[in-house]
C-alpha cells in the first residue's frame, strides 16, 4: 500500500483517500460526509463515501469528477440522493474555455496529479499536442506523453514528440499487444487524468491499465479517420494503491482558459528566449531587438514553433478580455436590477 494511504476508510482509500485529503477536511466547520465525485454527466453526479458509492445532486455547487465535496447523506429512508454541502478547493485542475463559444471556465477534472496526453501517432497533429501540453502544465500537474498507434506510420513520430514535450516524459505504447503499459505506469502517480482527440486511445489505455474492459472502445471512421465518442461522461475507476485513473471524452475543441503559466511551461525555449527581447511586451512578431525571431533567423527555433506559440497567446489574451466583458456587463446588469429596486422602493413609500 501507498505510504501515504489511510487503511480502514474503505472504499475512499481506493479512489486517493490521505492523510493530506483528511487535513484538507479537518480545517473544515461544515458538518458532513467526506466524500469524491468519481462521475459526473448530464444533470447528474455520483460520489464515493466511507459508506460507499452514492448518487449526489450538486445543490447550487459546480462539481466534477475528482472533486473532494463533503456530502449531507440522504433525509430520509425513502430518499436514495444526497446533497453536496461543499466542495474543497481544488489542485490540479484541468481547465479549458468552454466549448458551448461563451466566455467560461470548463473544468475538466479536479485534484489531479498526473496528465496522460494520448496521442495517436498515425493522426499527429504538432499544434494540438502543444496546446493539450499547455492545458496540462496550465493544471499544475505531471504531463506524460502516451504515444500510440505507432505501428501505423514509418514517420519519426517519437522524436517529433519529444522535442514538443520538454520536461515531460513521451511513452510508445501498444494496448491490445501491451507493449509499454509497465513503462507508463511507472510514470503516473496519484490521481491521473487521460485527455486527446476521440480515436487516439485513452479508453482502451484504461482498459489495458485496469486489466479488464470497463469502457466502451470503438474503431476510428473509416471515411475520415475521425474518432467516435465512445466515452461520454468524466469517470475515475481506481487501479490500486491510492492510484486512481480519470477517462474524459475526447476533446474536439481545447481553448485556453487563463493558461499564461501553462503555455510558459509548454515552450520554455520561447519564454526563456523573450527574456532577452528589447521589448517586456514584445509579441515576436516584428519588434526590433526581439531574441525569438533571432534565433528563428538564425535556425536555433523553429518558426512553426514560435507561430504556435503566438496563436495560444493570442487566444489565451482574447478569451481573457472575452471574460472580463461578460463580467462587466454582468456588474452592469446587477447595478441596475438594484438601482431600479431602490426607485421604486422610494417611490412606494
Amino acid at each position: 500500500m501507498h505510504p501515504d494511504v489511510l487503511p480502514g476508510v474503505e472504499p475512499l482509500a481506493e479512489y486517493g483517500w490521505s492523510t493530506r485529503v483528511a487535513e484538507r477536511f479537518a480545517d473544515s466547520d461544515i458538518q458532513g460526509s467526506p466524500g469524491r465525485i468519481v462521475r459526473s454527466g448530464r444533470g447528474h453526479s455520483e460520489a464515493v463515501t466511507s459508506a460507499g458509492p452514492l448518487r449526489v445532486r450538486a445543490s447550487g455547487h459546480q462539481v466534477c469528477t475528482g472533486d473532494w465535496v463533503i456530502v449531507r447523506e440522504p433525509a430520509t429512508d425513502g430518499d436514495t440522493i444526497g446533497t453536496v454541502c461543499a466542495v474543497l478547493p481544488r489542485t490540479g485542475a484541468i481547465r479549458r474555455a468552454a466549448a458551448s463559444g461563451r466566455s467560461e471556465e470548463q473544468v475538466l477534472a479536479a485534484n489531479v496529479d498526473t496528465v496522460v496526453v494520448t496521442v495517436a501517432a498515425d493522426t499527429l497533429d504538432l499544434g494540438r499536442v502543444e496546446r493539450l501540453l499547455a492545458l496540462a502544465w496550465d493544471s499544475g500537474a505531471q504531463p506524460v506523453v502516451a504515444l500510440t498507434k505507432v505501428d501505423f506510420t514509418t514517420e519519426p513520430v517519437f522524436e517529433q514528440v519529444v522535442a514538443l514535450a520538454p520536461g515531460a516524459s513521451v511513452v510508445e505504447v501498444c494496448a491490445p499487444e501491451g507493449s509499454g503499459l509497465s513503462e507508463l505506469r511507472d510514470h503516473i502517480h496519484g490521481t491521473v487524468v487521460f485527455v486527446g482527440a476521440s480515436g487516439a486511445g485513452k479508453s482502451t489505455l484504461v482498459n489495458a491499465l485496469c486489466g479488464r474492459d470497463i469502457q466502451a472502445t470503438a474503431p476510428v471512421r473509416y471515411g475520415d479517420g475521425k474518432g467516435r465518442h465512445t466515452t461520454t461522461d468524466r469517470e475515475m475507476f481506481p487501479l490500486g494503491d491510492g492510484l486512481t485513473l480519470i477517462d474524459t471524452p475526447g476533446l474536439r475543441g481545447v481553448g485556453m482558459w487563463d493558461a499564461d503559466a501553462g503555455i510558459a511551461a509548454a515552450f520554455p525555449e520561447i519564454d526563456e528566449l523573450a527574456q532577452h527581447c528589447r521589448f517586456t511586451d514584445c509579441a515576436h512578431e516584428s519588434e526590433p531587438g526581439c531574441a525569438v525571431l533571432a534565433a528563428v533567423e538564425y535556425g536555433d527555433l523553429d518558426a512553426r514553433r514560435v507561430e504556435s506559440h503566438r496563436k495560444l497567446r493570442r487566444e489565451n489574451e482574447w478569451v481573457a478580455s472575452r471574460a472580463d466583458a461578460r463580467l462587466r456587463h454582468e456588474r452592469n446588469r446587477e447595478a441596475k436590477v438594484i438601482s431600479r429596486a431602490i426607485r421604486a422602493y422610494y417611490r412606494d413609500r
